[in-house]
């Protein structure tokens, strides 16, 4: 599950009282929500099926199902859910931080080490290159990461990250079939919330899991 502004913010720092955000996490999906301190980096967090979670540092939860849901949160960043036939299921949060650490190599050799065979991904929305000017310095390693997909032109014709096709590129190399994608800028549709466009403090999920 995805949610976006209609659910309102369902992020750990969320200025609305706990029971506020707590309701809004089930109406989303029921559980006792898991969730980590995000870092931008590529931890992976690696839960039982019913081992609670509040905030440990990390960019990846992987577990096994059945059990409760995790979930990571972002205002422009990426997020992508992997699951297996095998019940594990991993749910990370992408930034070009995380992307150039190596988030989704580590989620999917973590979830293979325990016992996972095929992976499938989900893909959530995150801000598209349109309105992501990013540093030619920083463009230029995860350009050689990831190949040429990455680089593109802001609307104004300014170097611009696409985090998504660095997504995807991650995700096909390392044989992850993507089987659906919610391909929408999060800085042009206020559908979602953004950092970098309108200084959300909000934060959007997606979320995977039971209902324990």
């Amino acid at each position: 599950m995805v949610s976006s502004v209609v659910d309102g913010d369902v992020g750990p720092r969320s200025l609305s009282p706990v029971v506020e955000v707590d309701a809004r996490r089930q109406a989303v999906l029921a559980g006792t929500w898991r969730w980590l301190n995000q870092c931008h980096g590529n931890g992976v967090v690696v839960l039982g099926p019913l081992e609670p979670c509040a905030g440990r540092d990390g960019d990846a939860l992987v577990t096994t199902l059945p059990g409760a849901p995790v979930a990571v949160f972002a205002a422009d960043c990426a997020v992508v859910a992997i699951a297996s036939p095998q019940g594990v299921v991993g749910a990370a949060h992408v930034g070009w931080r995380g992307l150039a650490a190596g988030v989704l190599e580590a989620t999917a050799t973590t979830m293979r080490a325990h016992g996972a065979t095929d992976l499938v991904a989900v893909v959530g929305p995150c801000i598209g290159p349109e309105c992501y000017e990013f540093d030619e310095a920083d463009l230029e390693p995860l350009e050689a990461r990831y190949g040429p997909s990455v680089r593109a032109t802001t609307a104004a014709g300014r170097p611009a990250l696409d985090l998504r096709a660095g997504v995807h590129s991650a995700l096909e190399a390392l044989c992850v079939s993507v089987s659906a994608d919610l391909a929408q800028c999060t800085a042009c549709d206020p559908g979602w919330f953004s950092w970098r466009a309108r200084k959300d403090l909000g934060r959007h999920c997606l979320v995977i899991g039971g209902s324990r």
